[in-house]
């Protein structure tokens, strides 16, 4: 099983990352910083409607600070939604802000409502790790999801994902006699060769959400990540697979039931296939991302020569134990998908 032991490292954001971010319109100026939320004065538990604890407190601030934070608020939502047209914000009101004092970065999520028709939407606040902007950046250039944040000096701004979180998935919707199993453990399998080529780790069930799209005559299935504090950051090779993590158990059950090692090979293989052609596409682009990456630091020594290892014995590709930093583990991964595109096929 892929266990995570010790609590991951925040790495500041890099000058050269920052210069990435403002050249494609992800550096932007906004009207508040994650610590200014911190200025809160009371706070009660947010339960949902079964009653169970959420684990995020509702947080409320003096009326003095409140007026002002809300309206910085809606201007962000305009930014994320609107490209920054204020004119959106007429029929807007922040609704709530919540904290998620568990978690790594303590997220702030806020709640937006349009006062007309009582429609609500999400997004978030939250301290800048530069893991989770390469994380985010990768998601949004080589799968098949688009990827809407900013970042503002050290604060992270993010429109929340859509999807129902995979632990209430797996707890709920797998009796379902709507669900297609066969389909589903074919999205797994895609989601986990994604995970492990561009090297996205902690995929466990609570770290991804599961769209569940109506065909024609099925259902499909998208699983989505939303954590990317472990992009690029532990040095086992198992924490870039979800089919390694136990709460995942239920999904992988499904694909030993209905799939053959020939079958796995094949949706492999069109995913790996499906990366490449992003790659071409947007090449530049991730290069420019990669040269970030490899001037950057995103993980401690020990942990670089653990997972270069690991991949050069996978991949059986010696190239793996020259790579000095996991940007350049990344570049290598990616150049395996171009230069390897049988991995997975006849030899």
């Amino acid at each position: 099983m892929a266990l995570i032991s010790k609590k991951k490292i925040p790495f500041k954001i890099s000058e050269e990352l920052r210069a990435y971010l403002l050249r494609y319109k992800r550096l932007i100026e906004v009207p508040i910083q994650y610590d200014d939320l911190l200025r809160y004065n009371n706070a009660i538990p947010l339960y949902n409607s079964k009653g169970d604890d959420t684990l995020w407190e509702t947080v409320f601030y003096p009326q003095d600070d409140m007026k002002e934070i809300y309206l910085a608020l809606k201007k962000i939502y305009s930014v994320l939604m609107a490209d920054g047209d204020v004119g959106v914000m007429e029929h807007l009101k922040v609704d709530r802000v919540d904290l998620c004092a568990f978690g790594n970065t303590k997220p702030f999520r806020v709640r937006i409502v349009n006062q007309i028709n009582d429609n609500f939407d999400y997004f978030y606040v939250k301290n800048a790790d530069a893991s989770r902007i390469y994380g985010l950046e990768l998601e949004h250039l080589l799968s098949p999801n688009r990827m809407s944040y900013v970042v503002h000096k050290n604060t992270l701004i993010e429109e929340h994902i859509v999807g129902i979180p995979g632990d209430e998935f797996i707890k709920n919707h797998m009796n379902s006699k709507m669900l297609n199993e066969i389909r589903l453990a074919k999205e797994f399998v895609k989601f986990n060769e994604r995970c492990f080529v561009r090297l996205l780790g902690d995929m466990h069930s609570s770290n991804f959400v599961v769209n569940v799209t109506p065909d024609f005559e099925e259902v499909s299935y998208r699983l989505k990540a939303i954590d990317f504090d472990q992009q690029s950051y532990e040095g086992r090779k198992s924490v870039y697979l979800p089919q390694y993590f136990k709460q995942n158990n239920k999904l992988i059950e499904l694909g030993l039931k209905h799939m053959t090692p020939e079958t796995v090979k094949q949706y492999q293989k069109e995913e790996r296939s499906l990366i490449a052609n992003r790659l071409r596409v947007e090449r530049y682009r991730v290069l420019d991302l990669i040269n970030a990456m490899i001037n950057d630091t995103l993980a401690f020594p020990e942990q670089v020569k653990k997972l270069r290892k690991d991949l050069a014995k996978y991949y059986n590709e010696k190239a793996f134990l020259k790579c000095n930093n996991m940007g350049e583990i990344v570049r290598r991964s990616l150049w395996m998908v171009i230069k390897k595109p049988d991995l997975y096929g006849e030899k």
